[in-house]
Formats: structure tokens, C-alpha cells, sequence
């Protein structure tokens, strides 16, 4: 069995889904009777496959969403035809897919699609993606949250399988920084105590003006010193994050980084006092499970996928609701116990979310769909 891996519309690695990919490809299983090949831009070639040698294909095509959309549509099937791929694994499924398929096509969906539908943004766009993937052979998603969100669109729930994203423990597990007044990761150097925030700053649903709201009734009511750092290259939500940080009157403890090197994450969350993850929507929520992971305590906004993947072992709140949302950052970052409890539940929590288990039953899913 041959198995073609799609890299499209990951970001080359710069992105949730670049980082997911680089894992899987790290953990995939050797087995016999199982060849894999990635394919997508020249330029990733090496991105996804340094830890594991992965033969890799290169598609030449425009680097724009337009070029890749109409690619997958017109061209993708004579290509994995070609290729000999006995099944296509499309890991940017939520944005990219052909609209039938000639070799059997296995999505994975990290989004919450209805929430795109509700938008009435991309309405041509979205109705593509949900009947590509009712003609898709399976559906991989990383939470039961997501699941419930297409059965609820429409898509057989016999179809669908939740396979939870691992963690890579090796970045992300318990090293405290005590010694230190400031974590340095090339090229920054971040002065503490601080509070992280890391995702993507593509949408107004993750919070950050809610956040910056929130943290500035925090710092104006306790005068604590605590800053904000906030991870996240230039996106379409960068102007109003920006303009809610100049009007902050503790702008000067808001600290926005740009884009974060991923490979830093694990020192950046252990250096932190807390993580708050005011997003909703999250199919996932990984960041919050990686700190979690380091021993840090979570707070984070109830909705979405975030209660089911913390397991509850978070302070949830309204990120609405900005008084309620300064107080959980008070309490998370000034009440001893609540802390030492969220840490130690969160490590224990986290110790289940394990990449080889998320490749080999990955793997297997494809498998499955082909007998």
C-alpha cells in the first residue's frame, strides 16, 4: 500500500498543521507492507521529513490559495493517479480538497466548519469542502468536538473517526526556570514573570482584544508585574490586536513577538506563570495541552474542543465576559492551591496524548478504509 501525504496549505511548517504533519512524518510506522510519499512545493522538501526520511515529490505550482484551490480540483487526481498512491492523507482537508475522488481520499478537519458557514465568508468555497469530504473515504479528526460538528453538517458519523493529536514530549514536559529573570530564546530574551498566549492571529474568534482587555483590568486592579507575551506572525487580525494594545494604558507590558520559533516553545511556556487561551472554536487547542505539559497552570475560555481536551483540568471562563476574564487571570496567576492543583492534574493529564499512538492509529484508519 502506498500512501501519498498532501503538505499543501501548511504553512511550509509555519502553521498548527505544518507542525502536526512534522510530528506525524517523525512517527510514522515502519511496516511492511506500507510505502509513504509526501508531495507538495519544492520548497518543503526537507521541512516534514528531517527527523524521518520521507520520499518527497515536488509539485510546482503558485504559492497562493487561488493556484492550490484550483489544483486540487483539476489536477490533483491524475497526479496521485500517476504517483500510483493506493490512498491520498489530505492534511489541509478544512481548506483544500478535490471535489471527487479517483484514488480514495483520507481528511483530516481541524476546524469547526460551521463556524465558516456561519461567517457566510468563502459560502462557494465552504459548500465545496462539505461535499468533498461526503465523498472523502474517511474523516480523521483530533476531538470529539469536531466530530459532533460535521455529523451536525451533515456528514455520515460512520465515516468519521476522532484520533487525538499527540504531544511531543521530548519539547514539552516539566523544566521549571527558577534562576532566572529572563528566558532567553534567540532572538528574544523575555523578562519575567509573564503570561503566554500563543496561536495563530487569523481570526477574531481567538480573542486577543478580549485578552488585552482583560489583562489590563488585571494589571490596573493588582499592579502585579506580570506581562503578556503574545506569539503569532502577521496575519489578518494584526491591525486591531495592534490598536487595542496602543489604547491599553499597560501597553508597555504587552509584548507581541511576531512569529515564534517553534522549536522554543517548551522554554517559553515552562518561563511562563500561566497560560490563557481565550479562543473559541478550537477544534483543538493544542497550545493549551503543550503547556499544560510543562507544568504551567491553564486557564482558558469554555468552549469548543478546550474542556474536552484539558480533560477539565483548566480554569475555564467566559472570554466575553471581560471582568469574569480578568479574575481568572488574577486567580489562576495569585491563588497557590488552585495553581499547584491545575499543574499537577495537567501533567498527569497530558501524559496520554502520544504521537506514536496518533500515527500508528492514523495509519491503520487508512488502512481500514481500503479493505
Amino acid at each position: 500500500m502506498k500512501i501519498g501525504i498532501d503538505t499543501f496549505g501548511c504553512r511550509h511548517g509555519r502553521s498548527g498543521l505544518g507542525s502536526y504533519l512534522f510530528s506525524l512524518v517523525s512517527h510514522l510506522p515502519d511496516l511492511e507492507d506500507v510505502q509513504y510519499e509526501l508531495f507538495g512545493a519544492p520548497i518543503d522538501r526537507y521541512t516534514y521529513s528531517s527527523e524521518k526520511p520521507v520520499p518527497f515529490t515536488s509539485v510546482r505550482l503558485m504559492d497562493t490559495k487561488y493556484a492550490l484551490r484550483l489544483w486540487h480540483c483539476i489536477g490533483l487526481n491524475s497526479f496521485a493517479s500517476k504517483q500510483k498512491y493506493d490512498a491520498v492523507f489530505y492534511i489541509s482537508a478544512s481548506h483544500m480538497l478535490p471535489t471527487v475522488f479517483k484514488v480514495p481520499g483520507i481528511a483530516l478537519v481541524n476546524d469547526c466548519l460551521s463556524a465558516a458557514f456561519i461567517s457566510k465568508k468563502n459560502r462557494i468555497h465552504c459548500n465545496h469542502i462539505l461535499n468533498a469530504l461526503k465523498n472523502s473515504s474517511k474523516i480523521i479528526t483530533p476531538s470529539q468536538f469536531i466530530c459532533n460538528d460535521l455529523k451536525n453538517l451533515g456528514i455520515e458519523k460512520s465515516k468519521i473517526e476522532v484520533i487525538y493529536t499527540g504531544i511531543n514530549h521530548s519539547a514539552f514536559y516539566p523544566h521549571p526556570i527558577y534562576d532566572s529573570d529572563t528566558v532567553n530564546i534567540k532572538p528574544f530574551a523575555i523578562k519575567r514573570p509573564y503570561l503566554i498566549y500563543s496561536t495563530r492571529l487569523n481570526s477574531f474568534s481567538k480573542k486577543h482584544v478580549e485578552l488585552i482587555k482583560a489583562f489590563t483590568i488585571f494589571k490596573e486592579k493588582t499592579h502585579l508585574p506580570h506581562r503578556l507575551v503574545i506569539t503569532g506572525g502577521d496575519d489578518v487580525c494584526m491591525a486591531a490586536i495592534q490598536e487595542a494594545v496602543r489604547k491599553s494604558s499597560v501597553r508597555s507590558d504587552i509584548f507581541m513577538t511576531g512569529f515564534f520559533p517553534p522549536e522554543g516553545f517548551g522554554d517559553l511556556y515552562s518561563g511562563a506563570d500561566a497560560c490563557i487561551f481565550p479562543a473559541v472554536n478550537e477544534g483543538v487547542g493544542l497550545p493549551a495541552i503543550e503547556a499544560m505539559a510543562t507544568g504551567i497552570p491553564v486557564a482558558c475560555a469554555d468552549s469548543g474542543a478546550l474542556r474536552e481536551i484539558t480533560g477539565g483540568n483548566a480554569l475555564f471562563f467566559d472570554p466575553d465576559n471581560i471582568d469574569q476574564f480578568a479574575e481568572s487571570i488574577e486567580r489562576v496567576v495569585t491563588e497557590r492551591e488552585l495553581r499547584e492543583k491545575l499543574i499537577a492534574m495537567g501533567i498527569d493529564w497530558t501524559r496520554r496524548f502520544q504521537w506514536q499512538q496518533t500515527a500508528e492509529k492514523t495509519v491503520e484508519a487508512i488502512r481500514t478504509c481500503l479493505q
